[in-house]
């Protein structure tokens, strides 16, 4: 019997029938596949966009993904490389020869031909680049030159440049006969003497101007010059800060060496969330598609410095180890103060890392928000200390332990929300990735004196 499906599945299907995958389609694929029909297989993925081949490829398993490739052969589109995730691009790249990748790097815009050599083992990237036409391959290997996660990594190498002096109906000329011109852009770069720019055009600019209109009258000169070199990060940064769509990547001395536009921001926005949330819960880099060993060994370092926090925490707790043979009930409410305590810094540090990744907690207005978080935590603290204070009084017919859990309350509290800013901003100011081990570091803080406050003041109390 079919397992029967809700109203909100029913419209999902319907809704992913306008893109992406459904479902049925992978269920197709599969069962087309598993059967050996790949001449039906074939004729369902190829209607696909790149994106959506991409992801019916992660979601087959290992043996019909390399059949489907097989089957497909040069009807694969080179795009399709691009969408897909690193650890399934690794597996599938190792079965294809470096002639055929090097022909399906030169289908691809530079930045993507430039993203996908990144990906490539170091002793095949060089025979790879070395079947590449001259021309194509010099400037993928200047590209490569630049620093890792910098713009000179991301930019596109084509761009359409045009000089100031050239009127509307020149440029409009110009770009329907050079056949060298970008496929898609969204400004024209006008550039001086010296292959520096000057300034850009919009596309919806220059259709709306009359033909004799010379171009330094329609140009924009207030444009951003992204240096070559910066990180990718600033460059993210400087799209959402000022809406820009496209913008001029320079060299060391000025010159134009390409453009990067919105699109490759989206993903570099993507990236940079992404490896800021695995980082937060102590994973180095997404293992979702790794097999079991990778994914073992990728988890196990943290997990590891995990446990020697934990056994710190155990050692303060043994401390006490009197007080809580007296009092059980210490043994069953410490974990509360712990746990809120981790929660309640969690709250704060995911807070502070994303106000550091998108530039809105700086040097300036570090200290106002530490005092808001800590005076934020220390609220929450005593709105908790009543409510679990009167819970635990109750529950032992005890004031003075409510009592106990609640002073400890506040003062974890306010010590979370307190580490739960200070925490990120240190290592950002030492120029380390905010969100690298932080996690770790705020729960044995709130741990170790969560277990300390809430011990210390019943061993005074009670022994």
């Amino acid at each position: 019997m079919s397992e029967a499906r809700t109203p909100k599945q029913d419209e999902t299907d319907r809704v992913l029938g306008f893109y992406g995958l459904s479902d049925d389609l992978v269920r197709q694929v599969h069962d087309a596949l598993e059967d050996e029909r790949s001449d039906e297989a074939v004729d369902l993925v190829e209607p696909l966009h790149a994106a959506d081949t991409a992801d019916l490829l992660e979601r087959l398993p290992g043996i019909q993904r390399d059949a489907l490739v097989e089957s497909l052969g040069p009807a694969l589109e080179a795009e399709t490389f691009i969408h897909l995730d690193d650890a399934v691009r690794e597996d599938i790249v190792e079965n294809i020869d470096n002639a055929v990748l090097a022909t399906v790097i030169c289908e691809l815009e530079s930045d993507d031909a430039v993203d996908f050599i990144e990906c490539l083992e170091s002793s095949d990237r060089q025979e790879i680049l070395d079947a590449i036409p001259e021309q194509e391959r010099v400037l993928l290997e200047d590209s490569l030159s630049y620093p890792e996660d910098s713009a000179g990594r991301l930019m596109r190498r084509e761009s359409a440049n045009i000089p100031s002096y050239w009127t509307v109906g020149q440029t409009i000329d110009h770009m329907r006969s050079d056949v060298e011109m970008p496929n898609d852009f969204y400004l024209l770069m006008v550039v001086g003497p010296t292959h520096e720019p000057l300034g850009v055009v919009p596309l919806s600019r220059l259709l709306r101007s009359t033909r004799p209109t010379d171009i330094s009258e329609i140009m924009d000169t207030d444009i951003r010059r992204i240096p070559a070199t910066m990180d990718q990060e600033d460059v993210a940064f400087l799209f959402r800060q000022y809406g820009l769509v496209s913008a001029p990547v320079v060299d060391e001395s000025g010159r134009l060496v390409g453009a990067i536009d919105v699109d490759d921001i989206v993903h570099v926005i993507d990236e940079e969330a992404e490896e800021d949330l695995l980082k937060l819960g102590g994973v180095r880099e997404d293992d979702f598609y790794e097999a079991v060993i990778g994914t073992i060994r990728s988890r196990f370092s943290w997990l590891l410095v995990n446990l020697m926090t934990a056994v710190f925490a155990s050692i303060v707790i043994g401390f006490f180890d009197a007080a809580i043979e007296k009092v059980v009930a210490l043994a069953i409410l410490m974990p509360i103060v712990a746990s809120m305590g981790g929660n309640a810094g969690t709250q704060t540090l995911t807070v502070a890392v994303r106000a550091l990744a998108v530039k809105e907690l700086t040097a300036t207005n570090a200290l106002r928000i530490v005092g808001k978080e800590t005076l934020v935590g220390g609220i929450n603290g005593v709105i908790f200390a009543v409510l679990i204070g009167g819970i635990a009084s109750l529950w032992f017919d005890d004031p003075t332990i409510g009592g106990i859990i609640g002073l400890a309350m506040i003062v974890n509290l306010l010590l979370a929300g307190l580490a739960g800013t200070v925490i990120p901003l240190a290592p950002d100011r030492w120029g380390v990735d905010p969100a690298v081990g932080s996690t770790v570091v705020l729960t044995t803080v709130t741990d170790v004196v969560g277990f300390l406050s809430f011990l210390g003041l019943a061993a005074m109390v009670f022994l």
